[in-house]
């Protein structure tokens, strides 16, 4: 496919949401996949809802996803004189008509066709006033916008994508408003225009658009130019089937960075939504997500947004691919605690590979290694005792641990002579694991459930272990 160009053009009306960098995502993909152009493109034309610092964090998330465009964003607030040569090229084809309606007869109007069970939409009323009538209400200023003059029979049709051929009666198409009564462009007048100009080749743009579009079709048909071609994609549900919104918890695209999930996971994740690359694979990285995508393959169907899926693919990410994020670990640490990790690199190394293990989010190293970093733990000495024990078997047990670990030399306190040694202490005692195994497990985390016993004696070291141990011992003899 040649001269393929898209574009990511969203409104500054608040900052990035999840479907909005679905979005930008597919427009990538298929511009990558087909050695096309990716851009940008600020429709700012809605001053009203202008959101200050929407643009920073749009920009700002499409870097932090890496999700790069090819050329300089434009800003349609900045073109308006284009609009308007275009607009009276409409205005002299007699494809479009001032209208000098008030809002309180549009309001009257709208509330008729309430009451009497009607679509919705403008009767026409300015269509048929006279060039004289015009000019007399321009020059008294009288406040007005202007419209489409939408043919009144026939049919307007496209075929997109996604959800193939569409046709709609023009008498259900209304005459929609391209420039606004402050003067500013409608979305529907600068963004036809902007894509003819910019040369985009395919629209990708979200399944809400779908109804506007056999009017962007008409605004082609009076410019008499080329269409591009259409894809609507389906929208984002939340996991109780309804649209995904800030009650389902994180929808602004850069808080998932704040939350410890890495952009990778989540361009995986959000491309899964709608698209179904046909194979079990669940797993891509980006090259493969450019390689493999395919329009013709998002399904029509809503897609949920399920945060246990999402949760499940960034634990497999980091656990595959720990040697690569050491560095940022440590910046999340530092942000979380104030301070930068405590003991050396090396021992950082070896806490992370445990770490990674037990990880779902970033944020979660920093409770992970907590029982590395911890001088004194805190817990209740009750969860020694393992279930059908006492206290007296326990610390019975404890010391029989103390005793095995300071007969360890230092060389060879490692996760294998450790599990060796233990293996055949409890089996010369004609003891069984838990007896052994839970209070020790204990003594040195202070949880219930944690890392292997033994890997985490090895990075923890003899001394700082007996101790830990020869707590417990104290803490069930006092308790």
């Amino acid at each position: 496919m040649k001269n393929v160009k898209v574009r990511f053009a969203p409104s500054p009306t608040g900052f990035l949401h999840i479907g909005g960098l679905r979005t930008a995502l597919f427009n990538w993909l298929w511009a990558r996949k087909h050695n096309g152009k990716f851009i940008l493109r600020i429709e700012d034309t809605d001053q009203a809802r202008y959101v200050e610092g929407a643009v920073d964090n749009i920009k700002e998330a499409l870097a932090w996803y890496g999700l790069d465009f090819d050329e300089e964003p434009i800003f349609q607030s900045k073109q308006l004189s284009k609009y308007e040569f275009f607009l009276q090229q409409l205005i002299e084809a007699g494809k479009a008509y001032y209208c000098f309606c008030s809002q309180e007869r549009l309001d009257e109007l709208r509330k008729l066709q309430t009451i009497n069970k009607q679509a919705s939409k403008y009767d026409g009323k300015c269509r048929s006033l006279t060039e004289e009538e015009i000019k007399k209400k321009l020059s008294d200023n009288e406040p007005h916008v202007i419209r489409l003059k939408v043919p009144q029979t026939g049919v307007t049709e496209f075929d997109d994508i996604i959800y193939g051929h569409i046709s709609v009666d023009n008498k259900n198409i209304d005459d929609q408003i391209l420039l606004k009564s402050d003067g500013y462009p409608t979305y529907h007048l600068a963004n036809v225009i902007d894509d003819y100009e910019q040369k985009i080749s395919h629209v990708i743009r979200a399944e809400e658009w779908l109804p506007s579009t056999p009017k962007h079709i008409l605004l082609y048909e009076a410019f008499n130019w080329s269409k591009p071609v259409f894809a609507h994609l389906p929208i984002v549900l939340g996991p109780d089937k309804s649209k995904l919104s800030k009650r389902h918890g994180a929808v602004a695209a850069l808080k998932y960075k704040e939350l410890g999930y890495l952009p990778e996971v989540i361009l995986n994740f959000i491309a899964l939504l709608g698209w179904n690359p046909k194979t079990e694979k669940e797993i891509f990285t980006r090259e493969e997500l450019i390689n493999e995508f395919d329009l013709n393959k998002v399904n029509k169907s809503s897609a949920v947004f399920n945060i246990t899926k999402l949760d499940w693919l960034n634990a497999q990410y980091i656990r595959n691919n720990i040697e690569n994020l050491d560095q940022v670990i440590k910046e999340k640490y530092k942000k979380i605690t104030g301070h930068d990790w405590p003991q050396s690199e090396k021992q950082f190394n070896k806490v992370l590979a445990i770490s990674a293990q037990r990880m779902t989010r970033l944020d979660d190293f920093v409770q992970e290694s907590a029982i590395f970093t911890a001088g004194e733990l805190e817990y209740e000495s009750k969860i020694l005792i393992p279930k059908q024990e006492t206290r007296e078997s326990t610390i019975k047990s404890l010391e029989l641990s103390k005793v095995t670990i300071k007969n360890i030399e230092e060389k060879n306190f490692t996760e294998t002579a450790l599990k060796d040694k233990f293996k055949q202490i409890i089996a010369s005692n004609s003891l069984n694991n838990k007896v052994v195994l839970w209070p020790l497990r204990v003594a040195i985390t202070g949880l219930e459930k944690s890392p292997g016993v033994f890997e985490v004696m090895e990075v923890l070291g003899k001394d700082k272990v007996i101790k830990r141990v020869e707590k417990a011992i104290t803490s069930l003899q006092t308790g």
